[in-house]
């Protein structure tokens, strides 16, 4: 099962990056993070554990973090938590006059057997997946075109 959410950014494709980047600020930029903590960083990659909520759940996981900046791409490897094993992609396509962000959940690696069940993956994508990442998506379009309107 794969999610994708895709939004029009009217912003630089390397301020959306530099944003979307930067997880340590998730906490201070996204009101639904909690909190994250990066336990190592080299300069393309960071294991981090990430706290969210979802409504009034709290939802925690290990992921990493891959950086390509030449490729306008960063992603997620989740490597602990429920969702251990889904794949995360975040890349930036310029356009003329803003920046298509596409955010793309791929579940079907999960690997707690009962998330890799249809009704894992579904409860998973829908009730947790797709809520916070369209949350994050709307909360980095509105800083990016803040940033720089």
């Amino acid at each position: 099962m794969i999610t994708r959410l895709q939004s029009r950014v009217a912003a630089p494709p390397a301020a959306v990056y530099a944003l979307v980047q930067d997880i340590a600020r998730w906490p201070h930029l996204l009101p639904h993070y909690r909190s994250v903590t990066v336990l190592t960083e080299t300069a393309t990659r960071r294991l981090a554990v990430m706290r969210a909520r979802r409504s009034w759940l709290g939802i925690r996981w290990t992921a990493e973090q891959r950086l390509d900046p030449a490729g306008l791409r960063i992603d997620f490897i989740h490597c602990g938590g429920l969702a251990r094993g889904m794949r995360v992609a975040w890349t930036f396509e310029p356009t003329a006059d803003a920046t298509v962000v596409t955010l793309t959940h791929d579940l079907s690696a999960l690997s707690v057997p009962l998330m890799r069940t249809a009704l894992g993956r579904y409860l998973v994508a829908h009730w947790f997946v797709t809520p916070i990442a369209r949350r994050t998506m709307t909360h980095m379009k509105r800083l990016a075109e803040t940033r720089h309107a």
